[in-house]
């Protein structure tokens, strides 16, 4: 199942706890953290994270949740298919988790993710001086929590 995927950025974050709680009816958060909080509702199907991240307040990025590496794969190849940018992360660390994925920006500048999680991790992730220096075209990551910047965002080979 492929699940949507929602991450916003909070001023407070236990404020903003109190308010999801609410909109999801009372549904438990899957993971609190001092500086992030995450849903993963199947009503509506949505991967929901808040976090204080650094980014200014509202939506940091938007993706799919995929469950396997076929449905990634899937995924991706829509994206290669439409020529769109692309950034691929294997094994990444980004929200507490291990995952895949694959990032584009959307004609507004939204970024977008793909991604599947491998398992979770005891920290939050890559600082962005850490993933400048971890990327491969060593620039500096978008405003999104765990994005590339755009201009680190590279057209996906058409072979």
């Amino acid at each position: 199942m492929k699940r949507m995927h929602i991450h916003v950025a909070v001023e407070d974050l236990n404020d903003s706890i109190r308010f999801y709680r609410a909109m999801f009816g009372n549904a438990e958060p899957a993971v609190v953290k001092a500086d992030y909080c995450k849903w993963e509702l199947t009503d509506p199907a949505v991967n929901f994270s808040i976090s204080q991240r650094g980014a200014k307040p509202g939506v940091d990025h938007i993706g799919i949740q995929v469950e396997t590496d076929t449905e990634l794969a899937e995924m991706n190849a829509r994206f290669a298919a439409a020529r769109l940018p692309v950034q691929v992360q294997t094994g990444t660390t980004c929200c507490y988790a291990r995952s895949d994925k694959a990032w584009t920006v959307d004609p507004q500048g939204v970024a977008w993710e793909t991604f599947r999680t491998l398992e979770s991790a005891p920290v939050y992730g890559h600082s962005r001086d850490e993933a400048m220096a971890q990327s491969t075209a060593h620039s500096q990551t978008s405003g999104a929590c765990c994005a590339p910047a755009q201009s680190v965002i590279t057209m996906r080979s058409r072979a």
